[in-house]
């Protein structure tokens, strides 16, 4: 039921909202508690105009920064939203997901469901998978404030007036051979690694480069190797494509090869080499030869996913594996949407010639080709040199912003709270937790205040530790003191509970 504007102030005015919370906590925080706690409870319509913030704070006899601090945070949580000409309102609210279940008439006869169906729909909760809606403080999320977007808009526009019918045509399945010849010459300069552009295939993202090379090799059991842990994605896409897995420790120098099957000759070895996930941890050079002699002599193709792009290498000589191999061993996998921002789509592998043929065929079979727009508009930011400054932009945001992180959150957490810094730059940080925390409902409560974060423990697929993982670049500096401080009161209190 929605209530007008007047009650809003009304409300937020009255004693029963000052009783609500602790006298000592800013007032803005309080507005913004109080404004979320309604709006979440559906007591406001969508579209429902907000008070002016010179309005309420002249009621709330309060400043008015401190109004506009609450709707800056408001905004932030993907609540309410300001509109030119009419002041800030309120955003559609996301209903939960139907139960499918309920919808399905029983008396009904319906085909039966693939094996392969059934085997992607029983693994689908493995994945990480969160609301879109908060960014805070969701890992490998960049800095998506500094994103040059009147640079992107002015190519896309360029691109638009430009165009030509025949441009509008079916594109090439593999992807626009400019495209891929700049992506080329940016892995040249970058990373040092060498290929032909004809073995550059764009995607989406890694995952769907995933669900290719696996769907192109991987028979039901088929040995797979994994790190441990790994991306959860990454376990689904195997364990949904039934593989044999093999999860292999990480030590100090990368996949603990000790440890890999005496009898089994895997078809895939899926590494992070570059910077192991979630640890950080990189590969040492001696053991990234090991492993691309090991699957020579046992036929194995290994998966370089190179997730982090440039973040982690920049200003380093580290050979990737697919520049050291030469016996054609390495699908390199590449990604724009952790560097840019998720919704560009874009990403890249590049792949030995003798899978090429098959994984064109999977392409027609499933998207058929990347927007070609996108893939022109990228071709240029890398050309202009855009990409290259980006990604300086994105390194300085995310070191300041991790250093602002880590102190606040040392500040306010328990002792028992250790952020595990490996040295390697990324997007992401590892909290080690106190094992009496289920990091399960340590992540639940803080979804709660609107904060995203992934559960160590996920990671694993054998012999799982407690932990959470978070991402701490997406977050504008002004407003990230305020959230980092609500982790620390939510694992205070659970840390609290368990005395």
């Amino acid at each position: 039921m929605s209530i007008p504007v007047v009650n809003i102030i009304n409300f937020l005015a009255s004693d029963t909202f000052y009783k609500k919370f602790k006298k000592n906590q800013p007032k803005y925080l309080i507005i913004k508690e109080v404004l979320r706690n309604i709006i979440e409870q559906n007591k406001i319509l969508t579209g429902t105009k907000m008070p002016s913030s010179r309005g309420l704070a002249e009621f709330l006899q309060v400043s008015r920064s401190s109004v506009i601090k609450s709707y800056e945070l408001l905004i932030f949580e993907g609540l309410i939203e300001p509109k030119k000409g009419s002041g800030y309102v309120i955003l559609e609210r996301l209903k939960e997901e139907i139960n499918t279940k309920d919808k399905i008439n029983p008396d009904i006869k319906y085909p039966s469901i693939s094996d392969t169906g059934k085997s992607f729909q029983s693994n689908v909760h493995i994945m990480n998978t969160t609301s879109d809606q908060y960014i805070a403080f969701r890992p490998g999320l960049p800095p998506l404030d500094i994103f040059p977007i009147n640079q992107w808009k002015n190519l896309y526009n360029l691109y638009w007036r430009n165009v030509k019918a025949s441009s509008l045509n079916y594109s090439n399945v593999s992807g626009i051979i400019n495209f891929k010849k700049n992506i080329a010459e940016y892995l040249y300069s970058m990373r040092g690694i060498q290929c032909d552009p004809e073995q550059i295939i764009i995607v989406s993202g890694s995952l769907q480069s995933l669900f290719l090379v696996g769907s192109a090799l991987v028979n039901p059991g088929d040995p797979v190797i994994m790190e441990n842990p790994t991306f959860p994605n990454v376990h689904s896409i195997f364990k949904s494509l039934n593989a044999e897995l093999h999860a292999i420790e990480v030590d100090e120098e990368g996949i603990n090869m000790n440890l890999f099957p005496e009898e089994s000759q895997p078809k895939i070895i899926h590494v992070t080499p570059s910077n192991h996930y979630p640890t950080g941890i990189k590969m040492s050079r001696k053991r990234k030869l090991e492993l691309l002699q090991w699957a020579t002599e046992n036929s194995s193709i290994i998966i370089e996913n190179d997730y982090d792009h440039e973040i982690s290498n920049w200003g380093l000589k580290d050979p990737s594996l697919f520049e050291m191999d030469h016996h054609d061993r390495v699908v390199y996998l590449g990604t724009f949407n952790r560097l840019l921002h998720p919704s560009i789509r874009l990403g890249y592998m590049i792949v030995p010639y003798y899978l090429l043929d098959v994984v064109k065929a999977l392409q027609k079979h499933s998207h058929r080709f990347v927007s070609p727009s996108n893939q022109i508009v990228m071709s240029e930011f890398i050309k202009r040199n855009y990409l290259f400054n980006h990604i300086k932009n994105v390194i300085d945001a995310a070191e300041e912003r991790k250093e602002i992180f880590t102190r606040v959150l040392t500040e306010h957490i328990h002792e028992s709270f250790r952020l595990q810094d490996s040295g390697v730059r990324s997007l992401h940080l590892l909290g080690n937790i106190d094992q009496s925390v289920d990091d399960r409902k340590l992540v639940n409560n803080l979804k709660d205040h609107q904060i995203i974060a992934h559960t160590y423990s996920k990671c694993f697929i054998s012999s799982a530790k407690n932990g959470i993982i978070l991402g701490h670049t997406a977050v504008r500096k002004h407003l990230m003191q305020n959230k980092i401080i609500e982790i620390a009161q939510v694992y205070n209190k659970l840390i609290k509970s368990n005395w």
